[in-house]
C-alpha cells in the first residue's frame, strides 16, 4: 500500500470518526435567515416607536436620577415581546429547514444521539436566560434584558459547539462580549439586540455557507 492510499485511509477514518461525534447538518443559511428576521423585526419595533422612544433607549427611556428603573409603555413592551416571540419562531423553523435539507444532501441522519446532546446543551443556558429575562420583565427591569439574552445566547452556543461545528463557538464568544457591552451601554439595548442577533446571525451565516455548504 502506498502513501497516498494510507493518507486516503486515514482521511476516510476521521471523516467516520468525525460524523459519528459531531452533527455537521447545520446550515449557514440558517445563520443568513434567522439574521435577517431578527433585523427585520428591531426596526420594526423601533420605527413602530420612533415617536416614544428615542433609539438611544431601545427598550425603555431611563427615569431622572434612576439608572435602574425605566418608564416602560406596556404598547411598547407588548409589541416588542410578541415580536421577538414571531422573529423566535421564524428562526427556529427556517433553521430545522435548511438544517433538515443539508441533512438529506449529505445523507446524514437529523435525529441521532448526537443531535440529542446538541439540543439539551443548547437548551439549558437558553431556557435559563430567557427565564430569566421574564424574572426581570416581572420587577420591570428593562434595561438587563437585552444583555442577558445575548450572554446566555452566547453561553449556549459556545456550550453546543462540542458537539457541532467548532466556528459556533466563535459566534458564541462574540455574542457573549457583545452581551457585557450592552451592560455597560444600557441606553443603547435595541441596537445591540440587532448586531447580535441581527448582523452577526448573517456575517456567521454567510461564512458557514461558503466554508461548508456550497
Amino acid at each position: 500500500m502506498n502513501i497516498e492510499q494510507k493518507l486516503n485511509d486515514i482521511s476516510e477514518i476521521k471523516s467516520m470518526m468525525e460524523k459519528s461525534s459531531k452533527f455537521l447538518s447545520l446550515s449557514g443559511l440558517s445563520g443568513v435567515f434567522a439574521g435577517s428576521i431578527a433585523l427585520i423585526g428591531a426596526i420594526v419595533v423601533f420605527f413602530k416607536f420612533e415617536s416614544v422612544y428615542s433609539i438611544r433607549y431601545g427598550l425603555g427611556q431611563v427615569q431622572k436620577g434612576s439608572p435602574y428603573q425605566f418608564d416602560d409603555s406596556s404598547a411598547f413592551i407588548v409589541f416588542a415581546f410578541v415580536t421577538g416571540l414571531i422573529v423566535l419562531i421564524l428562526a427556529l423553523l427556517s433553521g430545522f429547514y435548511f438544517t433538515y435539507r443539508k441533512a438529506q444532501k449529505l445523507g446524514l441522519p437529523l435525529s441521532s444521539v448526537v443531535a440529542k446532546k446538541l439540543v439539551i446543551n443548547l437548551s439549558i443556558p437558553l431556557i435559563t436566560g430567557g427565564l430569566l429575562a421574564l424574572i426581570l420583565a416581572y420587577h420591570h427591569v428593562f434595561y438587563l434584558i437585552a444583555p442577558v439574552t445575548l450572554i446566555f445566547y452566547g453561553l449556549a452556543l459556545v456550550n453546543a459547539s462540542t458537539y457541532t461545528l467548532r466556528d459556533i463557538r466563535y459566534l458564541g464568544l462574540l455574542e457573549i462580549g457583545l452581551g457585557l457591552i450592552s451592560a455597560v451601554y444600557i441606553g443603547y439595548s435595541l441596537i445591540f439586540w440587532a448586531l447580535g442577533f441581527g448582523i452577526l446571525h448573517i456575517i456567521y451565516g454567510i461564512s458557514m455557507y461558503l466554508k461548508y455548504d456550497r
